[in-house]
This record gives C-alpha cells, sequence and structure tokens, in this order.
C-alpha cells in the first residue's frame, strides 16, 4: 500500500521529492525516490533519530534508503547516519577531517545545543566517514527524465557545503544550512563568511528563478528569497 507523504508529516515538494522538519533544531531531511532507488539528503540528529527516519523514509519509498548525501558535518544534520548502514554516504570533497577527526568536537556542540550526553557519545562513536567525497558534481540517474545532481558548491557555512540538485518542473534544490528560512543564517568557527556570497549566487544559477529552493532550517522558499539573503550575507560580511 502507498502511503502518502502527509500521513507521516512529510511534505511532497515534487513527484517522487519530500522532505521533513524534524522537531528541536528544525532541520530539514529530504527523500527522493525514483526507480528502485532512494537518496536521503542529511540523516537527523542521533541513531533514534535517524532509525525513526528510516522507517518513515522505507514506508514512503517503499523499499530500504539506497544512499544518503549530508549537506555538511553539523551534528543535527549528521547523527543519525549510522542508522542508515550500509547505504553508501556522499558528503563534499575536503570534510574528510570532520568525520575521521572532528566527531570529538561534534559531541561537544551536540551537548552544548542541548543533545543528551549520552545519545550525543553514542551518535559520535557510531559516525562513520562518508564512503564517497564529491570534488565538484557528481550525478545519479534514478529514473527516466530526473537528475539528481551532488554539487560541492564551496566553502560558505562551512568550509565544504554540498548541495542536492532534483531536476524537474519544478526543479528542486535542497540548499543545507547556505540558507536558511526559520533564522539568521548562523556563521559558526568554521564557517567563511566572505565566500558564503558567492555559494548561494551559485546556487541561483544551478536552479534559476522558478526552483523550489529547501532551506537547513525552515520553510521551502524561492529565488527572491535566496537572493535577499545572499545580499544580506554580503552586507554582513562582504562579498
Amino acid at each position: 500500500m502507498t502511503v502518502r507523504w502527509e500521513e507521516l508529516g512529510w511534505e511532497r515538494l515534487a513527484d517522487g521529492v519530500g522532505r521533513c522538519r524534524l522537531p528541536v533544531w528544525d532541520c530539514t531531511v529530504g527523500l527522493i525516490i525514483g526507480d528502485d532507488f532512494a537518496l536521503l539528503v542529511d540523516a537527523g540528529s542521533s541513531l533514534g533519530e535517524g532509525a525513526r527516519l528510516r522507517a518513515q523514509a522505507q514506508a514512503l519509498a517503499g523499499r530500504d534508503i539506497t544512499a544518503v548525501a549530508l549537506t555538511h558535518h553539523h551534528f543535527d544534520h549528521v547523527f543519525g547516519a549510522a542508522a542508515f548502514a550500509p547505504a553508501p554516504v556522499f558528503a563534499a570533497d575536503g570534510a574528510q577531517w570532520a568525520y575521521r577527526d572532528g566527531r570529538d568536537e561534534s559531541r561537544d556542540d551536540a551537548v552544548r545545543n542541548g543533545l543528551d550526553a549520552t545519545a550525543a557519545q553514542q551518535a559520535a562513536d557510531a559516525l562513520a566517514p562518508p564512503q564517497e567525497y564529491v570534488r565538484e558534481v557528481t550525478t545519479l540517474q534514478p529514473s527516466a527524465g530526473r537528475e539528481i545532481s551532488l554539487v560541492h558548491i564551496g566553502p560558505g557555512h562551512t568550509g565544504h557545503d554540498l548541495a542536492v540538485v532534483v531536476s524537474g518542473d519544478p526543479t528542486v534544490m535542497f540548499c543545507g544550512d547556505l540558507v536558511e528560512e526559520s533564522g539568521e543564517p548562523q556563521a559558526g568557527p568554521d564557517a567563511v563568511p566572505s565566500r558564503w556570497p558567492a555559494a548561494l549566487d551559485r546556487l541561483l544559477e544551478l536552479g534559476g528563478p522558478d526552483a523550489l529552493y529547501v532551506p537547513g532550517h525552515g520553510a521551502v522558499v524561492d529565488a527572491g528569497f535566496v537572493r535577499r539573503q545572499r545580499d544580506a550575507l554580503a552586507a554582513r560580511f562582504g562579498g
């Protein structure tokens, strides 16, 4: 039996494309379904949350998750990734250090932001390095007439941000935290603020004026919102 997106609290964005907004940090998780294919975009903030997402995504896709794309390495987007093993995980090239040597730092950040210390430690211990690193663009074709591009957008919110572009009518852009709607964009110690406006310029170039832009936090926005956020970041940081 087919499960509708809305039945599980997900938002349908296009044919075979949807997302949910997770509690606490209002993170986006995306799902793209094709023929014998189901790609998850980001993975939640804990192993328990990842397990719940996996069950929901399986019900929506009618199959298990076949791949996971991580937009960046922050705990609220990656700490559920181990729940999707053995599906291959994609991330932006250059972020290897975060998954290899930065797990304790991510754990501490999670606890500072309110994640239970035991859950944070378990997720950090289970977090494995992605199997596939995207240097520029990796293209997937899960079904006829649709193309998924994993794009290393470059530095901005972090030193190595990944976007997921789903072709179609409309085009859907999963932007990670390069775009935030529910609050001001967060520039932590690993951000590259001077390069952030250029990253948004590239998002707009890839998506075009009619795409749906899915932020890492908050409601889906249009190109005008992304352009205004780009200009605000340029005024705030230069670029």
